[in-house]
């Protein structure tokens, strides 16, 4: 049997490394030793690109990228190295050339938009008291509280940055929709699923925290694309 790329999790707005914890035990568990998870600083997308390729660059043979949420623009727009040989989008984004995370949203605006507000300093955040109902819904309500304490705020500039050259066009590709995502409108995932044209697309009756609420059937999608990577 072919030996596993190794994965490399990028998480998406409002999160860190961490929403990956159960998806890392799964895949671990499933005989993937070379797991990493990149703490992206949410400043740009240029600078979470700039990360994220820093950290495939140190690994020798293929990669495999999966992405969350705004996690899938950055995957999009990391992902042209020579070694990235596949990519995984999980209730992500997937921006075409010249379009960014919020353009998208706001063409099709998902049911908890409202819910994100900006601080003075410029940071946007998801309302604690709507973090739940809003990004996780089918989610335990301490591991929502928890999620919701700890979010990572992005800075809300990010939100508009373009991808430039989308790898999604050159790099086989995998795509889980979420059915009842109110971060990112359903819909929306289905069409930018569709025009990517996948090898693979899933859809799984999950709020947007799929990663952490159906961890197995994620799990088995990022090993659907390994597999046929190998």
């Amino acid at each position: 049997m072919a030996a596993k790329p190794a994965v490399v999790l990028v998480h998406g707005f409002w999160g860190g490394a961490a929403h990956w914890s159960k998806v890392i035990v799964e895949l671990h568990r499933r005989g993937f030793t070379d797991l990493h998870a990149v703490e992206n600083p949410l400043t740009s997308l240029a600078d979470d690109a700039a990360r994220t390729q820093q950290m495939v660059k140190q690994i020798d043979g293929p990669v495999l990228l999966v992405g969350h949420s705004y996690g899938g623009a950055v995957i999009t727009e990391a992902g042209d190295l020579p070694n990235v040989a596949g990519l995984v989008y999980i209730a992500a984004f997937a921006p075409d050339a010249g379009e960014s995370p919020g353009q998208l949203s706001q063409e099709t605006p998902p049911a908890a938009f409202e819910n994100i507000a900006p601080d003075s300093d410029g940071y946007l955040w998801v309302r604690q008291d709507k973090f739940h109902e809003s990004f996780c819904q089918d989610l335990t309500a301490e591991e929502a509280l928890v999620m919701a304490v700890t979010q990572k705020a992005p800075l809300g500039s990010a939100f508009g940055d373009n991808v430039t050259s989308p790898a999604w066009r050159t790099k086989p590709s995998w795509y889980q929709v979420s059915a009842q995502d109110r971060m990112i409108h359903p819909d929306n995932e289905r069409r930018m699923a569709e025009r990517m044209n996948p090898r693979k697309t899933i859809e799984l009756d999950a709020s947007h925290a799929s990663l952490a609420s159906l961890p197995g059937p994620v799990s088995d999608l990022v090993e659907t694309a390994a597999s046929e990577l190998g």
